[in-house]
C-alpha cells in the first residue's frame, strides 16, 4: 500500500515539474535523468552573456550539471569534440557528460560561479589591482602558452567553425564587423578604400607571423573559472583555430572590463614568454614586436562586437565596455611604435578615441518620467516609450469637485479646486501611499540605469482629481530627484516637456 502510494506522489510530483518546465528545459530534464538516473530538483536558467547560447544549471540536490542549448549544430559540434581532446591532453575543461545534438543540447560539469571576471569585480579596490588579483592572473598567463600548445597538438582542425585557422578571410571579417557594426554605427568618418587599404596592410603583417598553435579566439575574464583550489579552469572555446600565441595574451591583457594596469600588462607580457619556454622556442623580442598589431585587431574585433551588441541590437550593457576600449585603444596609439604603413586606419582609430560621446556612453541617462492625467472613459494612456506602461493610479475613489457647479468648468490646475482638494483627507492618504511607491522604484530604476517610466492617473473625466496627483505628484519627485519629467493632461490636451519648479 505505502509503496503503491509513494508511486502515485512520484508520479504526480513528476507531472507537475513537467507541466512547470519550458520544452528546453524538459529535453534537459530526460538527458539529466538518463545520465545519472535520477530526477533534479532544480533547474535554474543562468544569465546570458554575448552569444545565443542558453545556460541552466540542473541538480538533484547532490550533483550537478550544466546544461547548454544552442541551435549551431557546427558550434556544438566543435565545443564538445575540442573538450573531449583537451580533456585527453590534461588540460582544464569541463568534462562534457552527454549530449542530443538532434535537439542541439548537452550536459557539461559544472565549475561553478567564479570566474576571474567576478573575481576583479569582488577584489578590486581603490588601490586598482591587488596582491590577490595579480597572483591569480599569473596563475592564468603562466597557464596559457601550455593550452595553447598541448591543445593543438594533434587536434583535429576539421570540427573548427567557422574557419580552420584565423588566416586572411577571418581576419577581414573581424575587420569588417568593426568598420560596420561600430565605426558606421557610431558615425565616424572615413574614406572605405583608404581604410581597406591599411586593413590590407594590417592583414599581411598578422599573417606572417607563426601560427602552428591553438587559438582560443575568446580568451577573456569571463571564460575563466576558478576552482576552489584556485586553479583556473577554461570554458568557450567553440570559436577555437589554428593561430598565433600573440592573439589569446592580447585578449586577456586588454580585455576591456577587466580594465587591467599597463604596468600589470608589461609584467605579465614576460611571465607568458618565460612559461611559453617550457614548451618552446621562442624569441621574445620578435614576439613582443609582433605582439601589438594582434592587440590591435583584438580591440577592433571586441568593439565591433559592442557595436553590434549596443547600437545594433540596443542592448545596453554592452555599450558600457566602449570607454574601455577607448582607453586602451589611445594607450597604444601613444605609445607604441607599429611598424605599419596604415595612416587612415590610425586616423579613424584617433578620432573615436578622442570622441566625448563615445568616452561618456556609460554615463547613466537621465530617466525620463511621463506623467499623465486620463478619463478611465476613453481607456489607459499608450505608453509610447514601449517600456509597457508603468504605474496606473485610481483616483476614482476620493471626493470628486467636478460633481459641483462652481468646479465644472475647471481643471486640477485651477487654484479653486486645488483649495477644494487640499481639505481632502482622502486625497492626502492617496499621494502619501503614491510618494512611498513611486519614491522606491525611482530609487531602483536610477541605480540600475532605467531611462523611462510612466505614471499615469485616472477619474472619471480626466479633469479634476487625477489632474491634480499629477501635478503634486510631478512638483515632489523634482524637489527629490534629478530626474526630467514630462507631464500629459490628456483630456485637456497640454504636454509639459521637461517640467520644473516653478
Amino acid at each position: 500500500m505505502n509503496e503503491a502510494l509513494n508511486t502515485l506522489i512520484e508520479e504526480e510530483i513528476n507531472a507537475i515539474s513537467d507541466d512547470m518546465f519550458t520544452d528546453k528545459e524538459r529535453l534537459l530534464k530526460e538527458l539529466f535523468e538518463n545520465q545519472f538516473k535520477t530526477s533534479p530538483f532544480s533547474i535554474e536558467k543562468l544569465p546570458q552573456s554575448g552569444s545565443n547560447r542558453e545556460y541552466y544549471r540542473l541538480s538533484d540536490g547532490i550533483q550537478s550539471a550544466i546544461g547548454v542549448y544552442n541551435d549551431d549544430y557546427k558550434e556544438n559540434l566543435a565545443f564538445i569534440e575540442y573538450s573531449k581532446h583537451f580533456r585527453n591532453k590534461g588540460l582544464n575543461v569541463p568534462e562534457i557528460f552527454c549530449d542530443n545534438l538532434q535537439y542541439h543540447i548537452y550536459l557539461q560539469e559544472d565549475l561553478g560561479n567564479e570566474t576571474f571576471f567576478s573575481l576583479i569585480e569582488r577584489h578590486r579596490g581603490e588601490d586598482n589591482y591587488n596582491a590577490f588579483l595579480y597572483n591569480h592572473l599569473k596563475k592564468v598567463i603562466e597557464k596559457l602558452p601550455e593550452f595553447q600548445t598541448k591543445a593543438h597538438s594533434g587536434l583535429d582542425y576539421s570540427f573548427a567553425y567557422p574557419r580552420e585557422s584565423f588566416d586572411r578571410q577571418s581576419m577581414q571579417w573581424d575587420l569588417s564587423y568593426f568598420k560596420y557594426y561600430f565605426l558606421k554605427l557610431a558615425n565616424v568618418p572615413f574614406n572605405e578604400q583608404d581604410l581597406e587599404n591599411d586593413f590590407a596592410t594590417l592583414i599581411d603583417y598578422l599573417c606572417a607571423t607563426d601560427s602552428d598553435y591553438f587559438l582560443f579566439r575568446d580568451f577573456q575574464s569571463r571564460n575563466i573559472m576558478f576552482n576552489k583550489e584556485s586553479e583556473p579552469w577554461f570554458i568557450d572555446y567553440q570559436g577555437g583555430r589554428k593561430g598565433a600565441l600573440q592573439y589569446d595574451l592580447a585578449s586577456m591583457l586588454y580585455d576591456g572590463k577587466a580594465d587591467i594596469p599597463q604596468e600589470m600588462r608589461e609584467e605579465m607580457i614576460e611571465i607568458y614568454i618565460q612559461s611559453a619556454k617550457n614548451y618552446i622556442d621562442i624569441d621574445s623580442i620578435k614576439f613582443k614586436n609582433e605582439f601589438y598589431p594582434f592587440v590591435l585587431i583584438r580591440i577592433m574585433q571586441a568593439m565591433g562586437a559592442y557595436g553590434y551588441r549596443g547600437f545594433y541590437e540596443k542592448k545596453a550593457h554592452f555599450l558600457k565596455s566602449i570607454p574601455y576600449a577607448l582607453k586602451n585603444m589611445k594607450w597604444i596609439l601613444d605609445n607604441v611604435t607599429l611598424d605599419l604603413d596604415i595612416p587612415h586606419l590610425k586616423k579613424a582609430l584617433r578620432s573615436i578615441t578622442e570622441s566625448e560621446q563615445l568616452l561618456n556612453i556609460n554615463n547613466p541617462e537621465t530617466l525620463n518620467v511621463t506623467i499623465t492625467s486620463f478619463s478611465y472613459k476613453k481607456g489607459l494612456p499608450q505608453d509610447t516609450s514601449g517600456n509597457g506602461g508603468g504605474f496606473v493610479f485610481d483616483c476614482r475613489w476620493i471626493h470628486n469637485p467636478g460633481r459641483y457647479e462652481p468646479y465644472k468648468q475647471l481643471t486640477g490646475r485651477d487654484q479653486p479646486v486645488i483649495d477644494f482638494l487640499d481639505k481632502e483627507e482622502d486625497m492626502k492618504i492617496h499621494l502619501d501611499s503614491v510618494y512611498t511607491v513611486v519614491d522606491k522604484a525611482i530609487e531602483r530604476y536610477i541605480n540600475r540605469e532605467f531611462t523611462s517610466l510612466m505614471i499615469n492617473f485616472g477619474c472619471t473625466g480626466g479633469r479634476h482629481r487625477s489632474v491634480y496627483s499629477a501635478e503634486h505628484l510631478a512638483k515632489h519627485l523634482k524637489e527629490r530627484f534629478n530626474i526630467k519629467i514630462n507631464i500629459h493632461h490628456i483630456e485637456q490636451n497640454i504636454m509639459v516637456e521637461d517640467y520644473n519648479i516653478d
